[in-house]
């Protein structure tokens, strides 16, 4: 039986930023073909008044606006038959993480919610039990480049989509290790030399240098991500490069 194509479903005020970068090279490739779909849902289209608001000044006073929980929580209604969990992209939420988007591109899809402003009413976050997640500790205008990344990253795992199929198993985070460095020709460049390991064409002794660089970056560069891997190899009873 065939699967169907995974789905991606967006929620925003500015659908015309859509596909956007999503429209080109592997992601618009694997949408051309049918391998992932994308619809887009203008939140205006369920507002209640004839000015199309879909926002209003907080309670309590402060800067900026606020999404509305009835006109939000109608959006989302309209889409209750979109596959894939319901998220919205915040700030506020749990890191993103390459375990978490290989859950989502191994189901059949997911609606994202996009925030603008200052963010959508507590009310219907709690009521629709959204889960939340954040891009990183930085704040964009909005919820939807957040999406696309998203969806991109989900996407590139979709069967059909990458050319190598071991590709995606030696990126970075896949195996809780930033990546090793890559080189191509020519062999010498600007007085800086391939490593000779890469050049031995002895496949152990390169998977070996490929392991010590992934361990050396990730011990200089994430020093967290390194206190996590060595925990999780403590716990499986495997030993790392010192």
């Amino acid at each position: 039986m065939t699967r169907p194509a995974w789905r991606a479903t967006v929620l925003t005020i500015f659908p015309e930023m859509l596909p956007g970068p999503l429209g080109c090279s592997l992601a618009g490739k694997a949408l051309e073909g049918g391998l992932w779909t994308l619809e887009t849902v203008d939140i205006r289209d369920f507002a209640r008044d004839k000015h199309a608001s879909v926002d209003d000044a907080p309670f309590g006073g402060g800067a900026g606006m606020v999404l509305r929980p009835d006109v939000v929580d109608t959006a989302i209604d309209a889409v209750a038959a979109a596959p894939g969990p319901v998220i919205y992209l915040s700030p506020r939420g749990a890191p993103l993480t390459q375990a978490r988007i290989a859950a989502l591109a191994s189901g059949p899809g997911v609606v994202l919610l996009c925030g603008r402003y200052e963010g959508v009413d507590e009310r219907v976050i709690e009521a629709r039990g959204l889960e939340e997640i954040s891009l990183g500790d930085f704040v964009l205008s909005g919820g939807e480049p957040a999406a696309i990344c998203l969806i991109d990253a989900c996407v590139r795992l979709l069967p059909g989509v990458m050319g190598a199929a071991d590709s995606a198993e030696e990126e970075s985070f896949s195996r809780g290790l930033l990546e090793y460095p890559h080189y191509t020709r020519p062999r010498e460049w600007a007085g800086r030399c391939v490593p000779e390991e890469l050049l031995s064409g002895h496949h152990e002794r390169i998977e070996d240098w490929r392991q010590a660089e992934a361990e050396r970056i990730t011990k200089e560069r994430r020093p967290d991500l390194w206190v996590r891997y060595k925990a999780a190899r403590a716990a499986g009873g495997g030993t790392e490069r010192k």
